[in-house]
């Protein structure tokens, strides 16, 4: 089935125009990379599938419902999880009460696996958020938001700022999701990390979708993952 379905969006900051006909697709049970250099559109893209920042055109569906005009909390409900850039989390509460802030669904995910997936939660579930590390912030950002028991799960820059071995051992958690059947949508500026786990890939360039396909592709084309580092935009133009 498919998760998320977007066509033609557009969307707009004020009168800056973001997005230019944006469209992906995400299926059940799939890891898909949403990459590109910074200010390329990737997180007014989660926003806008989100009902943040709605499209002024285009088309979202989620799970097969037309949510294009919904608002941010019926979306949630559908059981779209979502851990932002920076990760949000509560610096007040503790571990556990961070845990335990999304509306309970039923699923698999409760807080004895999240604790199983992330044991550095477990020794740390007193802590207050502001005690944490980045890596411990982010293993709580997920965690949170797979305590909702999500159908898809959108996740924007999880490795930022984190050392490799916190990044090995987030994506490993990201990768396994596909197993239990939960549909991502990854947004990464470690393009090599996301490459490794992701089934496909969209490349925005300046709000537009300028490559769209398998990662495998993707990753055996040097030049391109160079450019996507930032080396180079003129190279992506015509790659669509």
């Amino acid at each position: 089935m498919t998760a998320l379905e977007a066509r033609g969006l557009q969307t707009f900051y004020g009168k800056s125009h973001i997005l230019h006909g944006v469209g992906l697709t995400v299926q059940e049970g799939e890891i898909v990379a949403l990459l590109g250099r910074n200010g390329a559109g990737k997180t007014t893209t989660l926003r806008t599938l989100l009902g943040l920042t709605p499209a002024r055109d285009g088309n979202v569906s989620l799970f097969g419902q037309a949510t294009t005009a919904w608002s941010p909390d019926r979306i949630a409900a559908l059981g779209i999880g979502y851990v932002p850039e920076g990760r949000m989390v509560f610096t007040g509460l503790t571990v556990e009460e961070n845990l335990k802030v999304p509306l309970e669904r039923p699923g698999p995910w409760t807080l004895a696996r999240v604790y199983e997936t992330f044991p550095r939660l477990l020794e740390r579930r007193a802590f207050r958020g502001r005690q944490l590390s980045g890596g411990e912030q982010e293993m709580l950002a997920i965690g949170r938001a797979l305590m909702l028991n999500p159908r898809l799960l959108l996740l924007d820059e999880p490795s930022q700022g984190l050392a490799p071995i916190i990044v090995r051992t987030l994506f490993q958690t990201v990768a396994a999701m596909r197993k239990s059947g939960i549909a991502v949508l990854l947004v990464e500026q470690n393009v090599r990390a996301a490459l490794e786990i992701a089934d496909r890939a969209y490349v925005l360039d300046d709000g537009r979708v300028v490559y769209a396909g398998s990662t495998a592709e993707l990753a055996r084309d040097e030049d391109r993952v160079r450019a996507l580092a930032g080396a180079s935009a003129e190279r992506w133009s015509g790659a669509a």
